[in-house]
């Protein structure tokens, strides 16, 4: 892939792209970006990218709604919806064979503007949900350094503003972003970090790859480069030694205090409910710096999410379990599920396969808490065919996998003591196949070749 030869490797290239196809929605009329920006979002959701051009007490506009819709993803990496995944999977693997090095600079877009007195009201941060803490920052792309071995990681978090210069985020404790900052913590040090808003899709990809996908040890900006053709560009901060993506429409540099815990939360989270208010980690910002005419973007908690989430952990969760069980030929996260559904697909040759098959996907992907394995003419990408699947060819007293007091995931509301039970569903025809599992099928027909009114 080389986003580099189509010109799409900017948030203003988007834009542009988006125009030029019909894929974009303009808000003209002025908006309060406490509720109403994220409200008239909600009634869109899923359908074009949506430019809040007048946005209340701020001088810049607001992207929401770039990562809703499947189609326009995969339009802006030139390739199908269901062939997404593969791209993103062929992209990884090539990236772990031959990494690709980012470029440092002192200056790029992202700091043509230096604003050492930080004042994060200035921007255009949406308060989303009627129950939410407060304005959040919701789709900026943090990076961070190991403090023993100087590696890079990228990674994305909710950050709650809580004043002028500060915020408090929420680190996942499975995340390398925690693993820095607790051996950070342990020497009394912060760890500085720098805060990218308004980047491109590989390095949204890239920040929200899984630990199966991306090691520790592995300066995750090589997946970015990797998809875009050509070497990541960073510049050089103004306050911390972290770098930053020079084509990022703002950065905010600072550092995430140790031994300092203030209330985050509420929250409206992927799931649908509100993540409970507690004491978590505290941001300091020290500069924000940012282009001459930036465009803020934020991402509305749902489908976005889900989309970005989706499409990266796949990606990367595929290889490891195909090379587990290589009769397994795609997964997909369930519409609605994420990051909690798993749907894989398998060309099962032996009975027992699909049982390897849940097993490994509960390995690659720590938070899935069902998989659901299917045969290869079902649909994956089809919330329908899947049940339809499980209602004809599951036998619930012996086709199912359940597994409790497994880890769970602290954003979900069933999840007690951090414990939950995960369920494996074999939705597959037994071997060999009866022909009473025969699917129904027509003769393939090509409309186009038929007079047919009001279709």
């Amino acid at each position: 892939m080389d986003l580099g030869e189509r010109n799409l490797t900017d948030i203003n290239q988007y834009l542009a792209f988006f125009e030029a196809n019909n894929n974009l929605i303009r808000v003209k009329t002025e908006v309060d970006p406490k509720l109403e920006l994220a409200g008239i979002a909600k009634k869109l959701e899923g359908t074009k990218p949506i430019l809040f051009e007048r946005v209340k007490g701020s001088e810049y506009p607001v992207l929401i709604g770039l990562y809703w819709n499947r189609h326009i993803l995969a339009d802006i990496l030139g390739t199908t919806n269901s062939q997404l995944p593969f791209v993103l999977q062929n992209e990884i693997k090539q990236w772990h064979l031959s990494p690709m090095e980012p470029v440092v600079r002192k200056q790029g877009p992202a700091n043509e503007v230096i604003e050492l007195d930080v004042d994060l009201s200035t921007l255009p941060i949406p308060h989303h949900a009627e129950g939410d803490g407060g304005s959040y920052l919701t789709s900026s792309v943090v990076i961070a350094k190991d403090p023993d071995t100087g590696v890079r990681n990228l990674s994305i978090h909710r950050m709650m503003v809580t004043g002028k210069n500060r915020l408090t985020l929420l680190l996942e404790e499975l995340g390398h972003l925690m693993d820095y900052y607790k051996r950070a913590e342990a020497k009394g040090e912060a760890l500085e970090i720098t805060v990218n808003n308004g980047i491109d899709l590989p390095l949204t990809v890239a920040a929200a790859a899984p630990a199966s996908a991306a090691p520790i040890d592995m300066d995750e900006l090589g997946i970015a480069s990797q998809m875009r053709g050509e070497p990541v560009e960073l510049i050089e901060a103004q306050t911390v030694a972290v770098e930053a993506i020079a084509n990022a429409q703002f950065v905010i540099e600072g550092r995430i205090l140790p031994e300092v815990r203030e209330i985050e939360g509420p929250y409206a989270e992927v799931t649908g409910y509100y993540a409970e208010q507690a004491p978590r980690w505290v941001f300091e910002a020290t500069a924000i710096t940012r282009r001459k005419n930036p465009i803020f973007h934020s991402i509305l908690s749902g489908k976005e999410v889900r989309n970005a989430y989706g499409m990266s952990a796949s990606a990367g969760a595929f290889t490891k379990i195909n090379a587990l069980v290589p009769e397994v030929t795609a997964i997909h996260f369930a519409d609605g599920s994420v990051p909690y559904h798993l749907v894989v697909q398998i060309d099962k040759k032996h009975e027992g396969s699909q049982r390897n098959a849940m097993m490994a996907a509960f390995v690659a992907l720590a938070f899935v808490k069902a998989v659901t394995v299917v045969d290869t003419d079902v649909d994956i990408y089809s919330s329908e065919d899947v049940d339809w699947a499980v209602a004809t060819r599951c036998c619930y007293e012996k086709d199912l996998l359940v597994i409790p007091d497994a880890i769970g995931h602290r954003l979900n509301p069933m999840v007690e003591e951090d414990k939950w039970t995960r369920l494996g569903i074999d939705a597959t025809v037994p071997l060999p196949r009866p022909d009473k599992f025969r699917r129904a099928t027509n003769v393939d027909v090509e409309l186009s070749d038929y007079q047919i009114e009001g279709v």
